[in-house]
């Protein structure tokens, strides 16, 4: 009988990329364990192999074989203590900088520690044995999946990074006797470039530059991006966070929240990646993403990375604009500009059905925003709102997308306000956020330059909005998803206590005429006065009437007709049968 690659998915992956990576040669030790790896290698002739049956000569081989030709070394051994007949070779590979990828097999990690014969622990290594070290689970899901092609990317990328050396994968079996497969799958591979090496060609119709978290930029910075921009088909998507102004922005939030428009920025056949965290939601659809960043770090939140370049942003975008010749026509951005021209001059409009919110407010005060003002955002709501609409543009804009968690944004707002004194540093949060930090506005540091926003609701109103698995439990979810009726239940003289005995200036609104008639007062400039503090009362379930409207703000007659058939079907036959008919047709 003839006997092909193993079924297993994960020894499939390896396979794959090895072969993409160009790492042919495999000295094998005997076992049980890595059979399923060692004999898809054995039927397949692109793989040169050699036998060592002691794991310690074998790893010291590879150490002569890799010195010799330049080139990466693979081990492949059965589990037990085969592995640790490794680590002198490896640590020899360690101190002389050469790529010999250890590929030990070993049983599921949930079986550490529960007395199963030949289980052994490779959680940690020496630091001197290995570069890096991952485990390829068994793949049982998508995600599964996902996480296993990039720790095999990034252990393989490792053997040649910063010089170089030896590099540990951890490989899960079931023993598997299926050997049928008779070609590997087309993984995706990921690719490091750094500076000095030949750039990949960048041929693409619509590249989107997507913007996350980012430092304010440079003039140098910006220039780059623009010259990059105005010789490819370029557009940059950012939101304020990513403290983007230059010629090519599109301010993406709301485009991308559309539910009945397809917008023009999800078709965008590549994604450039800069910056940190990508807090909103894009929905930029494509099958390429290139990652730029001095790191180096293989950063895939899209699940379609293919390169990383390892360099400064200016350098990147330099390069290939230098690579490109002349100035050209932009038609990508164009279309962009226009539907968000067309998407400002139907907001007004839908600005009129808000109902007091978060939202409502940020319409009215966020192009008010003084200039060379700062703004900090509380994560989720506050974040989100606050991104639908343009500030300033010489407004900068952080949050504390980092760690993404309810903290720390009034101590943040602080610490930054007092680098300019003479400047007003606004914060927008609500009030589980507020509370959570509140003991810091009693800091004697903090200064007259501050401008709080509290959007108080009484509850975490994000696990209260229609698209938050929350809301399936309804005024239930109160209890203690949404936390409400903490911190005064809304109280309207606690803050206003609190805030007052600290020295703050304290306005107050319940309603769009009180919010209007205050909103001056907040805005005004002149940091000579007291730190003011500004509550309003709002109600969450006109927070997620809000975001609904925003929704529909433009609209495609298709493209509605399609998604209210949609949820008829979802209507009639309820979230269980939608899978089921999903996954009857093969739907995920």
């Amino acid at each position: 009988m003839a006997h092909y690659y193993t079924d297993e998915r994960n020894a499939q992956i390896v396979l794959a990329l090895m072969k993409k990576h160009g790492i042919r040669r495999v000295i094998a030790s005997p076992g049980t364990t890595n059979i399923c790896l060692v004999a898809s290698m054995q039927q397949d002739p692109w793989f040169e192999m050699y036998s060592a049956p002691e794991e310690r000569s074998a790893a010291y081989m590879a150490c002569g074989l890799a010195a010799e030709t330049g080139e990466p070394v693979a081990l492949s051994c059965t589990g037990a203590t085969a592995s640790r007949n490794y680590l002198p070779g490896l640590t020899e590979a360690y101190y002389r900088k050469l790529p010999v990828l250890a590929i030990t097999s070993s049983r599921r990690s949930e079986r550490i520690g529960h007395l199963f014969d030949q289980v052994t622990d490779r959680t940690q290594l020496p630091r001197d044995a290995a570069r890096l070290s991952v485990t390829l689970p068994l793949v049982i899901d998508h995600e599964k999946e996902w996480a296993c092609v990039i720790a095999a990317n990034r252990a393989m990328l490792e053997l040649r990074r910063a010089g170089g050396g030896p590099v540990h994968i951890n490989l899960e079996t079931d023993y598997s006797r299926n050997y049928e497969t008779r070609e590997l799958p087309d993984i995706r591979a990921i690719f490091r470039v750094y500076p000095g090496d030949e750039l990949p060609d960048l041929r693409a119709n619509k590249i989107a530059v997507l913007v996350g978290g980012h430092l304010p930029w440079t003039d140098s910075q910006t220039e780059a991006l623009d010259a990059f921009c105005a010789r490819y088909p370029a557009a940059v998507l950012c939101d304020h966070t990513g403290n983007y102004h230059g010629k090519y922005r599109v301010q993406a939030n709301l485009l991308g929240q559309q539910k009945y428009y397809d917008t023009v920025i999800r078709s965008a056949d590549l994604v450039i990646h800069i910056g940190e965290v990508l807090a909103p939601a894009f929905n930029v659809r494509t099958e390429k993403v290139w990652r730029v960043s001095p790191d180096g770090e293989l950063r895939d939140p899209f699940h379609k990375l293919r390169y990383v370049f390892e360099m400064a942003e200016e350098d990147f975008f330099s390069a290939y604009a230098q690579k490109a010749g002349p100035a050209a026509e932009n038609p990508f951005f164009e279309a962009c500009r226009r539907e968000r021209e067309a998407l400002m001059e139907a907001l007004p409009e839908t600005a009129e059905r808000l109902p007091f919110s978060n939202a409502w407010a940020a319409y009215k005060t966020a192009p008010r925003l003084p200039e060379k003002a700062e703004l900090h955002l509380g994560i989720q709501n506050s974040l989100r709102f606050w991104n639908f609409f343009e500030t300033p543009e010489t407004v900068r804009c952080f949050s504390n997308t980092g760690g993404f968690g309810i903290d720390g944004s009034l101590s943040s707002l602080i610490g930054a306000s007092l680098t300019h004194p003479d400047r007003p540093y606004f914060c927008v949060l609500g009030d589980l956020a507020f509370f959570y930090d509140m003991n810091s506005l009693g800091n004697r540091h903090a200064g007259s330059n501050l401008r709080i926003l509290l959007v108080n609701n009484g509850r975490g109103t994000e696990f209260r909005l229609s698209g938050n698995p929350g809301s399936l439990f309804g005024d239930d979810a109160d209890r203690l998803i949404a936390a409400a009726g903490h911190y005064g239940q809304k109280s309207p003289d606690l803050v206003r206590h609190y805030a007052q005995d600290l020295g703050f200036e304290y306005l107050t609104a319940s309603d769009k005429e009180s919010f209007e008639a205050a909103l001056p007062r907040f805005l005004k400039a002149d940091v000579s006065g007291k730190p003011l503090l500004f509550e309003i009362f709002t109600r969450s379930e006109d927070e997620d009437r809000a975001l609904s409207v925003l929704r529909e703000t433009l609209t495609d007659e298709k493209l509605m007709n399609r998604h209210r058939a949609g949820e008829a079907v979802k209507s009639l036959l309820g979230e269980k049968g939608v899978r089921q008919v999903k996954k009857l047709f093969g739907g995920k």
